[in-house]
């Protein structure tokens, strides 16, 4: 067996020892006398360490720092929940010194690479330990945090000034500054929806070359590689997909020293309800609560993008046929291909390249800005992957023909939402001509549903038998009135996807909010 320790001075992790121990070689209590010598290491190492937290509480952050410069320029009001994450990605900023560097990787990682199956054996040591005696990270490695509630608390406001706070090796820009004194790493902030799609493309390339070998370790070691703080923007869990692979992933991640910060509207319990073999997913939960810190800004329930309305000209609506001769309708077309700069007649469509080696076709488009209707963007199988490579070509996207959003058009609405946050991640100036107001725009509903045991056996509360694909459910409307919901109606789906179909429910509020938000003068990458 191995038994892996760490040789610690403060905070500051000095050296990794990997000690193979035979049976043959040792009797028994020696094991217990080192394992014992190594938990008490552990209790002195989490007191300095302590003691260390403590005399920096005296001194300002330089989160908290950069949040006071925002308070005292105006751009945000203080705000007491805000305050006190502040302090926590303070703290968590402060222990990136004491982070070990990933190992790194000399050769093309295989199967019969010699160094990877060393590295390999390290981190299954590490992982051993850990179950073994409960110590989910040892000495003072810093822990993860996660952070839930409500759309527009400032979440990812307060994430972001960590992130720029953290210095990458080549930073010197802070190099007159106390940040100086600081660990500098590798770092990536991404949408946790791009994240995902960018480990399932990793796992399709590496299958393609070695499609009887597991991909997750190799793929965990690249990203550790890459970044060993990873920030997740929009934490959530609706693809079963996902679910399966993501105890294995971030355990490894973690194995390899990597450092998560997530925002996400869902608390931990919440991730994943009421899908399909949850039961499955629950380690990753009770995983999660284990490693990271959890905090809650569920007490936190303004939502400040809703304090500065709109000023950009991003949402026009008119609920005229859109065909119709009127003055309306005609004056938003007029601002329409005001911002599109011009009509596109003579331009060729140009075919957008996608993961997995799909494409996305536009019809109109000009150097900076693409125009579709809704039907086509919304109305067709495309996904985050398709919507995130139009805004990496595109820096403005017109949409016209947009509806109200309700139940009856549950997929369209879930692409309209994943569109959204695709243009809000990337800084994409999203320009929509609807029917209705945008506080109309989306119209909240409720899958009810009851659940024998929180998990897998789903029964209907109005009409309908057990979760099947022949199930049948309804939806209520925000005014009350139901509609069956089934498998085969054109109004939904079976109940197998109704943990989606109430995370669209949920997710209606963020749109909403980054919505106004993106309507801004300011909004965009030009």
């Amino acid at each position: 067996m191995f038994v892996c320790f760490y040789l610690t001075r403060g905070l500051a992790l000095i050296q990794i020892h990997l000690i193979p121990i035979q049976k043959s070689d040792v009797q028994n209590h020696y094991v217990d006398k080192l394992i014992s010598s190594m938990m008490k290491t552990t209790k002195t190492v989490m007191m300095i360490a302590q003691h260390r937290v403590a005399q920096w509480c005296f001194k300002k952050g330089s989160v908290t720092a950069a949040y006071e410069l925002k308070v005292k320029a105006g751009e945000v009001r203080r705000d007491d929940a805000q305050v006190a994450l502040a302090a926590k990605l303070d703290a968590l900023h402060e222990s990136l010194s004491s982070l070990p560097p990933v190992p790194m990787r000399t050769e093309e990682p295989t199967e019969s690479s010699k160094p990877l199956l060393l590295t390999r054996s390290l981190a299954s040591a590490q992982s051993f330990v850990r179950k073994k005696f409960h110590l989910w990270s040892f000495g003072s490695l810093p822990r993860g945090i996660y952070i839930h509630g409500p759309v527009g608390v400032g979440k990812s406001f307060l994430m972001d000034l960590f992130y720029a706070s953290v210095n990458v090796p080549d930073d010197d820009s802070c190099c007159n500054s106390d940040s100086c004194n600081h660990a500098k790493i590798t770092k990536r902030r991404v949408h946790f929806h791009e994240f995902m799609l960018d480990v399932h493309h990793r796992i399709f390339v590496y299958k393609q070359k070695h499609p009887r070998e597991n991909a997750i370790p190799i793929i965990a070691q690249q990203l550790a590689q890459e970044a060993q703080l990873l920030c997740f923007d929009e934490f959530q869990v609706t693809d079963v997909a996902d679910a399966m692979i993501l105890k294995r992933l971030f355990l490894l991640l973690l194995d390899w020293n990597v450092v998560v910060v997530a925002t996400s509207n869902r608390s931990p319990d919440a991730l994943y309800e009421g899908g399909i073999n949850r039961s499955l997913f629950l380690p990753f939960i009770d995983m999660l609560k284990h490693t990271f810190d959890i905090i809650s800004m569920e007490d936190s329930p303004k939502d400040y993008r809703l304090e500065t309305r709109a000023d950009g000209q991003s949402y026009f609506w008119s609920n005229k046929d859109a065909h119709g001769d009127n003055n309306c309708n005609n004056d938003i077309q007029a601002q329409l291909e005001e911002i599109f700069g011009g009509t596109a007649s003579g331009t060729e469509a140009e075919v957008i390249q996608v993961l997995f080696g799909r494409t996305v076709k536009v019809a109109r488009l000009n150097d900076r800005c693409a125009w579709f209707d809704f039907a086509e963007l919304c109305y067709q199988p495309l996904g985050a992957a398709d919507y995130i490579s139009l805004c990496d070509r595109f820096a403005v996207i017109i949409m016209d023909g947009v509806p109200q959003l309700d139940a009856n058009h549950l997929n369209e609405a879930r692409r309209f939402v994943t569109l959204i946050d695709a243009c809000y991640e990337s800084r994409t100036r999203l320009v929509l001509a609807a029917k209705v107001p945008l506080d109309e725009l989306f119209v909240d509903f409720e899958a009810q549903v009851e659940s024998s045991d929180g998990d897998e056996e789903l029964f209907v509360s109005e009409k309908g038998g057990s979760s099947s694909s022949f199930a049948t459910t309804m939806i209520r409307s925000k005014d009350g009135e139901h509609k069956e919901w089934s498998a085969t109606g054109r109004v939904g789906v079976s109940l197998a996807q109704l943990s989606s179909a109430n995370d669209l429910a949920f997710s209606f509020r963020r749109a909403a909010s980054r919505l106004v938000e993106m309507g801004g003068k300011e909004w965009g990458r030009q």
